[in-house]
């Protein structure tokens, strides 16, 4: 089984999966935002995805911002045409991580995007910390 992470933007919403079993996360695509619920339907229908897992926006607090009401109410739209279980996964500072990698020649060369490797941080993110901890949207 997969799991499937996105971290959403305005514009641009990145994509990345991971098996359950090997735990390891890849970057897989970056879609316009919107297109991106339409995307995530056809990979559910072609891929065993047992999962989606959202980067949730805040501030360096932690507080909620207009992008996270914006993230949320994304969310909540596509629970509607997607039937899978959808989880919140803090993105604190991945966009920047995601920025520096991609920067670097092994990406680059590998037409890897920062959106697709920021959904990978958050999927990886996710895969280690410990299930007890996970946010059902």
């Amino acid at each position: 089984m997969e799991v499937l992470a996105l971290d959403i933007g305005a514009v641009w919403v990145g994509m990345a999966r991971a098996n359950s079993q090997a735990r390891l996360a890849e970057p897989l695509q970056t879609v316009k935002t919107n297109e991106a619920i339409a995307a995530v339907q056809k990979l559910v229908e072609k891929q065993p995805v047992e999962a989606i897992v959202v980067g949730l926006p805040r501030n360096l607090s932690g507080e909620d911002t207009d992008q996270t009401r914006w993230v949320r109410d994304w969310v909540a739209k596509a629970k509607t045409q997607i039937n899978r279980p959808f989880y919140w996964q803090d993105e604190s500072l991945t966009s920047l991580e995601a920025k520096l990698k991609v920067q670097s020649s092994k990406f680059k060369d590998q037409g890897i995007g920062e959106h697709g490797l920021a959904a990978a941080i958050i999927l990886q993110d996710f895969l280690d910390a410990p299930v007890a901890k996970r946010v059902v949207c």
